[in-house]
């Protein structure tokens, strides 16, 4: 027997209603997964998914707060329910929701898709849950570098530069704080479930509390949306066409997504994780920012966050 099928099955084992389950009564998937190995299990009338945390995680991963989040998510009525979870270990047994299409960048092209993830979102921040840890994308880049700095590793070229021209853009950010609300802040496509009237999020390792337009415009980036796309979300998520402060916020975070997740692309590189290039996925993540922040409309756009 495969050593993640007897993880899997000794996770279930916990569970009520799995105990004693055998392989022979459990038809067991391997599903996708950056950092984690991740199951879907069908057995005894039931179908749940199976997380089980990857090697080294826990250096930039609170699994205690991940679980309280991923219950309030569910209390927000965007997520699953969580049916166990460890968070000694950060092993973690979700319902699976029916029905469903895994998001990836080429399945937000479909129309309504954008709008639905912005109702989900908005739904997530209005809900009034509140997230352990605060998410501010400034001070995990810090922290993000000291994990890094006891690892052997090179950072992209000019990486601090980009770091000190993003200040302005920081600067504008504090001049007009948002209200903090429960965020996913990691929005990957493939975090949206759609069941073709909902869209369901999951995926809680990152999120706090924070301004709630990082979430919007990340996801932006992870999709690869266009302008339509991009208009469809925001739309959907305000109610109404956005300011042009907004706009310029969505804009930022746009950038100081791949400027962060680029330290994460390089954490992953360092611990050896075979699920993807990883030297490309962080200098592919600090190129795009880079070309993001020296267009000239970036300037534009951290002026009317400055503005109000």
């Amino acid at each position: 027997m495969p050593d993640n099928v007897k993880k899997t099955l000794a996770i279930l084992d916990k569970v009520e209603g799995f105990g004693g389950i055998t392989p022979s009564e459990a038809r067991i998937t391997r599903l996708g997964g950056l950092t984690n190995l991740v199951h879907r299990v069908e057995a005894r009338g039931a179908a749940v998914i199976v997380r089980i945390p990857g090697e080294g995680t826990e250096s930039y991963i609170d699994r205690a707060v991940e679980v309280h989040n991923a219950r309030a998510a569910h209390a927000s009525g965007v997520a699953p329910e969580v049916l166990w979870a460890d968070a000694a270990s950060g092993a973690m047994v979700t319902r699976a929701i029916p029905g469903i299409e895994t998001m990836t960048p080429e399945g937000f092209r479909t129309p309504g898709r954008p709008a639905r993830a912005g109702l989900a979102l908005a739904q997530l921040h209005g809900s009034g849950q509140t997230f352990r840890f605060r998410f501010e994308p400034f001070a995990m880049i810090e922290y993000y570098l000291k994990v890094l700095a006891g690892k052997t590793v090179t950072l992209p070229e000019g990486y601090h530069d980009v770091v000190t021209a993003a200040g302005p853009a920081g600067d504008a950010l504090s001049r007009h704080p948002a209200a903090l609300a429960p965020c996913h802040c990691d929005p990957l496509c493939e975090n949206f479930l759609d069941d073709g009237q909902k869209m369901w999020v999951v995926d809680w390792e990152y999120s706090g509390m924070n301004d709630p337009l990082w979430d919007l415009g990340d996801l932006s980036v992870e999709a690869g949306m266009d302008a339509d796309q991009e208009s469809e979300l925001l739309q959907a998520y305000f109610g109404r066409t956005p300011t042009a402060a907004e706009i310029g916020r969505v804009v930022i975070y746009k950038a100081m997504c791949d400027l962060l997740w680029t330290l994460w692309g390089l954490i992953q590189l360092a611990d050896a994780n075979p699920a993807m290039d990883f030297r490309a996925f962080a200098d592919g993540r600090f190129a795009r920012c880079r070309a993001l922040m020296q267009d000239p409309s970036f300037e534009v756009h951290v002026a009317a966050v400055q503005a109000g």
